[in-house]
């Protein structure tokens, strides 16, 4: 193991060295010019992000980040991904393989920024602020590292184990705004503007008025204490696009944490369950969690337990993300199955 000083030092030359190398070029050798439209400074509510040139080494340190930048046509200018919670879209799959994975979960610094990157995304300020992976000012201020944080984080207030309570409602607009600003800070406006038509395309056809008093629980993960959704992220989305009642819509923490009496005692009809690959708490495949819902003597009294009225959908799609679009079809489908729409 190698001593903290030496390391910070070695990480330090690591950063420097391209720097070093275009300062030594000759007097009459001019400096490489800056892609068209660079530099360019892209406003977001954390704050201005400028880059001078265009980035060729971007690490995504979320899922959700990174579907955006492989649906962008990125992968090729991608120096890593991290923090997975299923796996990628199939329809990313060949391009996400020429992306390194540096970890299942949350990385190191030293590994971020061996990666020499010019451009950190995140999707979530859990990766990248206090407690994090860095904060924006760190890489900023200690390494000259520009980064982007998602605009579905605006407004998001980090409290304890329940990911934040939200000042206002997210919305599919927060979503295409941040396709919209990591489209812009990497040149590639016009794949963006696609990808944001396609994904309204799409919301268009799949939201639908189910036409009864329908209500439903959205459960992530843990089986002691499960995170259920309150009224103000990605599953508030999937609730007003298809017109169901989110029982614990009076919740404004984004996921709190509520005991399984609570659950039982609203008595939703349906049960959206999050069907995880990762390791990280209890009950994370859909599997799992409908073997504790049957075994538990609370929960298997339940309406939806009773009569098998689980929809499963992958934590991705749960998380505001472009996956939240996969999440309302899903849904739809899911209630439509259930003979629960008219």
């Amino acid at each position: 193991m190698r001593p903290a000083h030496l390391t910070t030092l070695l990480l330090a030359a690591t950063l420097a060295a391209p720097f070093l190398a275009g300062c030594g070029a000759s007097e009459g050798e001019a400096a490489a010019p800056a892609a068209d439209g660079f530099p360019r400074t892209v406003e977001t509510c954390f704050g201005d992000v400028t880059l001078e040139d265009r980035p060729e080494r971007i690490v995504s340190l979320n899922q959700g980040s990174t579907e955006i930048l492989l649906s962008l046509g990125l992968a090729d200018r991608m120096a890593g991904a991290a923090t997975w919670t299923d796996p990628i879209l199939p329809s990313l799959a060949e391009e996400n393989d020429k992306v390194e994975r540096l970890s299942e979960n949350s990385p190191s610094l030293e590994t971020v920024l061996a990666q020499e990157p010019d451009l950190v995304t995140a999707s979530f300020t859990g990766t990248l602020g206090e407690g994090g992976v860095a904060t924006s000012a760190q890489l900023e201020d200690e390494y000259g590292l520009p980064s982007y944080l998602s605009a579905a984080e605006c407004g998001k207030q980090e409290s304890g184990n329940s990911d934040g309570a939200r000042e206002g409602t997210l919305e599919m607009a927060d979503i295409y705004t941040e396709i919209r600003q990591l489209a812009e800070l990497t040149g590639t406006e016009e794949e963006g503007e696609e990808l944001v038509a396609d994904l309204g395309r799409r919301m268009d056809e799949a939201a639908l008025d189910v036409g009864a008093a329908v209500t439903a629980a959205y459960w992530f993960a843990n089986s002691e204490s499960p995170y259920l959704a309150g009224c103000c992220g990605g599953p508030g989305i999937v609730s007003r696009a298809l017109g169901i009642d989110n029982v614990f819509v009076d919740q404004t923490d984004e996921w709190p944490q509520i005991n399984w009496e609570v659950v039982a005692s609203a008595d939703p009809d349906v049960l959206v369950i999050g069907d995880l690959t990762r390791k990280s708490q209890t009950a994370e495949t859909a599997a799992a969690k409908i073997d504790f819902l049957e075994s538990h003597p609370v929960t298997s009294k339940m309406t939806a337990v009773r009569e098998g009225r689980y929809i499963h959908l992958a934590g991705a799609e749960l998380n505001p993300s472009l996956r939240t679009v996969d999440a309302v079809e899903k849904v739809a489908a899911g209630l439509r199955d259930l003979g629960l729409t008219d």
